[in-house]
């Protein structure tokens, strides 16, 4: 007998989809108004907003603005129309791929419309049945749905453990000896949850004992680490290393789009070969010359950089005083660590939002182990000293309620109702 195949999906929602009925709207799902900013709306009440992906304030800049708003005038939202191969290649297309690989230090770039259709498409179009990937546990989800299209095989290593990414190198060895095939090594250059650095300098020094080439995503380090904002790679002293480098607009860049970029033959590959590039329809032009105007402002506007990390460093290091465990974060990133189920962290979440005035991320179960919830905080350059000191007070009373079970009981409360 054949099931109906939605009898499945009517019955399990899966991990998150089952708390819907409860969470969307609010927990997930949320509607943040008004301009992009350190304090903006939400659900009619004023909050300072730390899940924003604005890293440099660039998304209201004023000249950022004039110039996605004259681009939208002159070319529409459309235009180019179709995809870049057919009928969708400009010189200004042109011109950014050259920004984007100069600015990373590399021979060549390659544009997608989207970081995560990107990413998937690209581990796809870089390896064959023959190849092997061998990737750390905690890459991003686009990571790991590219490793899945991989009809090959992968290995595994525990996260940032240059050991055991060693011992799965030396596996991975042994079977493309056996299929001729070769290996792909892929990274984040900052996770995007923890905070922490990918350790690509010691990946890198693996090349001199392993034949491997390196891919890394650093979506989040891209405009944030090293000189000028040129990444992560250059804030270890390993860019050369990187095989091919990858970073999106979506954060630093505060846009849409993304790119790879590397050696030019390589890059020629991707811009071949990559279906998800090939059968789409062009990154429009506005988001195009915005991009050029951001990569300007952020190679121009060094400042900016600066007032991210003088809000970064007094966040972090205010946590911390006052006794919050924010793990290793190496970066802007600010995950703060706490203890308790789903419902209590609803309940919390609730309190923090509409009596203390604070916005920022919730992660639990199944992103992360049962039994932990993270506060995940993203400064950017527009947040205040004001926005710090107010966030610290409003945390310091939530994590009392936490340990002294008021959200326990809150959430018990509310499920029984």
């Amino acid at each position: 007998m054949v099931s109906d195949l939605f009898d499945r999906i009517k019955s399990d929602k899966g991990p998150l989809g089952k708390w819907a009925d409860k969470a969307e709207g609010y927990y997930v799902f949320p509607k943040l108004e008004g301009p992009i900013s350190n304090r903006m709306s939400f659900n009619g009440k004023p909050v300072v907003t730390w899940s924003i992906n604005d890293y440099l304030g660039l998304a209201n800049h004023p000249e950022v603005l004039k110039i996605d708003g004259e681009a939208a005038h002159e070319h529409g939202m459309a235009y180019p129309m179709g995809a870049r191969m057919m009928s969708g290649h400009t010189k200004y297309h042109e011109q950014l791929e050259q920004e984007c690989a100069e600015f990373v230090g590399k021979e060549a770039s390659y544009l997608v419309n989207f970081g995560y259709q990107g990413m998937v498409s690209a581990i796809d179009a870089l390896v064959s049945k023959d190849d092997i990937i061998v990737y750390d546990m905690d890459t991003h989800a686009c990571i790991i749905d590219g490793v899945r299209l991989h009809a090959g095989k992968r290995f595994v290593y525990r996260h940032n453990d240059i050991e055991s990414c060693e011992k799965n190198l030396k596996r991975a060895t042994k079977m493309a000896e056996k299929t001729g095939g070769g290996i792909l090594l892929v990274s984040e250059g900052v996770f995007g949850m923890r905070g922490e650095q990918g350790r690509l300098r010691e990946i890198v020094a693996l090349k001199e004992k392993y034949n491997f080439r390196l891919l890394v995503d650093d979506a989040h380090g891209f405009g944030t680490l090293g000189e000028g904002g040129r990444g992560t790679g250059f804030e270890q002293g390993v860019q050369d290393g990187i095989d091919v480098y990858f970073a999106t607009f979506a954060k630093s860049m505060a846009g849409i789009g993304a790119f790879f970029a590397g050696d030019k033959d390589v890059v020629q590959y991707l811009q071949y070969n990559m279906r998800s590039q090939m059968f789409a329809k062009s990154l429009p032009m506005p988001m195009v010359k915005g991009a050029l105007k951001r990569l300007d402002m952020i190679r121009t506007m060094p400042e900016l950089k600066d007032e991210l990390w003088d809000i970064t460093n007094a966040l972090q290091s205010g946590l911390r005083e006052a006794g919050f465990d924010l793990g290793t974060t190496q970066t802007c990133i600010t995950p703060v660590y706490l203890k308790g189920d789903i419902p209590e962290a609803m309940a919390m979440v609730h309190d923090l939002r509409e009596n203390h005035g604070v916005f920022c991320s919730i992660v639990v179960y199944p992103v992360i182990p049962k039994g932990m919830i993270i506060l995940r905080l993203i400064p950017t350059a527009r947040h205040t000293l004001d926005d710090v000191s107010e966030t610290i007070t409003a945390f310091t009373a939530i994590r009392e309620k936490l340990s002294n079970g008021t959200y326990k009981r809150i959430a018990e409360a509310i499920m029984t109702a």
